[in-house]
């Protein structure tokens, strides 16, 4: 049986501002022909869905899934990764501060293993860009077949896929390692063994096949699991879901928008959960983590262009305790 019946109390909000209405109706070194030969093998063709054919499946949730058969990477893409949000010669721009965030994170040596899942990855690579050096066997996924195309093309470096060159030579200047960027995309695409789908609202998000490796030794998650829930209870279930993959005393480095309702990719306007500072710490606490790191980032007047109500970003490091 599915959980969508399931009645639960939501996380107490602790924000200076009152709870918003539920809402209705709007809407993650080895050869790299071997990597690509193995993603071949386990890239799902049309899966993955909040199961909107699931008697026990919420209606709220029914409705977002709905909303994001409109969704489209690329307009998404260029709202957010390329000018002015993805200018990165600016050190205050918001793609510089969260590709500093993720390297300085991996640069501890606390963060590593052999394999990671990257929960909603949306049609977005530069997440694992740091990541990649730490972790031989990566797991992408998303919901939307459209988003995990766009990732394929990336990754089989077919004419077409978004240019992720400047990101990756950001990331390659920040380590300081001397890696060109080309040695940079090189190990991703290695090492990133399967694209597939997921569903964050599900007890078994990846389903109860045996796909992928787990539990996993890491998660990252960016801008997935407040974008696909209508209430603060879903997004804590939907971090409950993604914890089950983890191994006890794994990490967890979650990135997520602050108090933003909706954003645009294409025609699609998509809501979104608010959920502030205080509600993304309680919430990890909630699912069983340690709060290594949370920090917060203010979104300037002149990156607010328009295509979303986004307020801030946090990025979030966690650890998930052992029982």
């Amino acid at each position: 049986m599915g959980w969508g019946r399931r009645r639960a109390r939501g996380p107490r909000r602790l924000c200076s501002r009152p709870p918003p209405p539920q809402r209705r109706g709007r809407g993650g070194g080895l050869d790299a022909d071997k990597g690509a030969e193995t993603r071949a093998g386990n890239t799902a063709g049309s899966g993955g869905s909040m199961s909107t054919a699931d008697p026990d499946s919420h209606p709220a949730r029914e409705a977002v899934a709905s909303a994001y058969q409109r969704f489209e990477p690329r307009a998404y893409l260029r709202n957010n990764y390329a000018p002015p949000r993805g200018n990165l010669s600016s050190p205050d721009g918001v793609g510089p501060w969260k590709l500093r965030c993720l390297a300085q994170t991996f640069a501890t040596g606390e963060v590593f293993g052999r394999t990671l899942i990257d929960i909603g990855s949306g049609p977005t690579i530069y997440q694992l860009l740091s990541a990649c050096a730490h972790f031989e066997d990566i797991t992408m996924t998303d919901f939307l077949e459209v988003n995990r195309q766009e990732l394929e093309l990336w990754l089989r470096e077919e004419p077409g896929a978004f240019d992720w060159s400047t990101y990756s030579q950001h990331v390659c200047l920040i380590e300081d390692k001397g890696e060109s960027w080309q040695e940079k995309e090189h190990q991703l695409r290695a090492r990133v063994k399967r694209v597939l789908p997921i569903d964050v609202h599900q007890p078994q998000p990846l389903g109860a096949g045996d796909l992928v490796p787990l539990p996993a030794d890491a998660l990252v998650s960016a801008f997935c699991l407040e974008a696909v829930s209508p209430d603060l209870t879903s997004f804590q279930r939907a971090l409950d879901h993604i914890t089950t993959l983890l191994r006890p005393e794994g990490h967890l480095l979650l990135i997520g928008a602050l108090e933003e309702s909706w954003y645009l990719a294409g025609e699609a306007r998509l809501a979104v959960v608010p959920v502030c500072e205080e509600e993304v710490r309680e919430a990890l606490v909630r699912s069983g983590y340690k709060v290594r790191d949370l920090r917060t980032y203010t979104m300037p007047a002149h990156l607010r262009t328009g295509v979303d109500d986004v307020k801030g970003i946090f990025f979030a490091w966690a650890q998930k305790v052992r029982v």
